[in-house]
């Protein structure tokens, strides 16, 4: 099939002259629309002839491109034994449940042993870390290195940690090709991304993996985690709204002492709550945080039974 442009259909057609019967070139006008006949509905009648084949190759363009258009692709990583497999397949099952039309779910792991069919399942990305850092958020730096895992389009990544609890499909309409991410919540005006959240166009903004296997000794020295040197390396650099992707330790728990008293809320518009560090988040389900004695009175929840309706098998 010849080649095609899948944003901008070619607007020379071949028509017949309904005199002479000979084939002449006709420019479409542009933008195309339903009044416009550059293009005409094959469910309708018409009073010329038309370009079938032409016709036949716009609407194989315009399927690829809904196909692309539909497509959407979330990724994950998971090493080691801090987080069971679980935790892959229930955000995987949150997602599908949450995102309409088609997904591509997409795991780096090192261990695809249990996960459940619908995740793809590829290994973790090389990455030259010190080895004391090797199984840490570090790692996450992988994703940015070019020609990653076959990946095109916006891609969105999420930590395993997380519960899913509303529709993410406006995930991928706002602001589209530029870099969002969660703002940190401990954080707020001072330029720092979580990345345990964030959407980024496949192929761009390699050099922070690249800077990195070059000046790793020296970024290490300047930057305590990784989210602070992926903030620093991009700009511009675009928040979600804040309701949308929330802290359960520091959005939704109660301040002592009435973390005692009070469950967790779930806001209306929130798409995502992350669960960093500690509780995970079938401890926050069972009102379960482990914690030393001396910090028990502010590190508690209730028992928090959305988490069962939104993290479950």
């Amino acid at each position: 099939m010849a080649d095609c442009d899948l944003d901008t259909p070619n607007t020379a057609l071949l028509t017949r002259s309904s005199k002479s019967g000979d084939l002449k070139k006709r420019e479409a006008k542009s933008p195309i629309s339903e009044s416009n006949p550059a293009w005409p509905d094959p469910h309708k009648s018409h009073s010329y002839p038309i370009n079938r084949t032409a016709h036949a190759s716009f609407a194989v363009c315009a399927r690829i491109k809904r196909w692309h258009v539909m497509l959407k692709t979330v990724v994950c990583m998971k090493w080691g034994r801090r987080y069971p497999t679980k935790f892959v397949n229930r955000l995987y099952k949150a997602v599908r449940r949450n995102v309409s039309g088609d997904l591509r779910f997409v795991c780096f792991t090192d261990d695809a042993s249990t996960l459940i069919e619908g995740v793809e399942a590829q290994p973790l990305p090389d990455i030259d870390l010190p080895d004391h850092l090797k199984w840490t958020p570090w790692r996450k730096l992988s994703l940015w290195q070019p020609g990653l895992g076959g990946l095109e389009g916006d891609i969105l990544f999420l930590d395993i940690d997380l519960v899913v609890t509303g529709n993410l499909d406006p995930i991928w309409n706002y602001r589209p090709g530029d870099m969002c991410v969660a703002e940190n919540w401990t954080q707020l005006g001072q330029g720092i991304g979580n990345t345990s959240v964030y959407r980024w166009r496949a192929g761009t903004h390699t050099e922070i993996y690249e800077r990195y296997q070059r000046d790793r000794d020296a970024i290490h020295a300047l930057y305590r985690v990784e989210q602070h040197f992926v903030s620093a390396m991009i700009d511009p650099m675009f928040y979600w709204p804040a309701d949308w992707c929330v802290s359960f330790k520091h959005s939704l728990l109660p301040k002592f002492p009435m973390n005692w008293v009070q469950t967790p809320p779930l806001p209306e518009e929130t798409k995502i709550v992350a669960f960093t560090g500690r509780p995970d988040q079938d401890q926050a389900r069972d009102g379960t945080w482990p914690a030393p004695w001396y910090k028990k009175a502010y590190k508690h929840t209730k028992p928090t039974p959305w988490i069962a309706e939104h993290w479950c098998d």
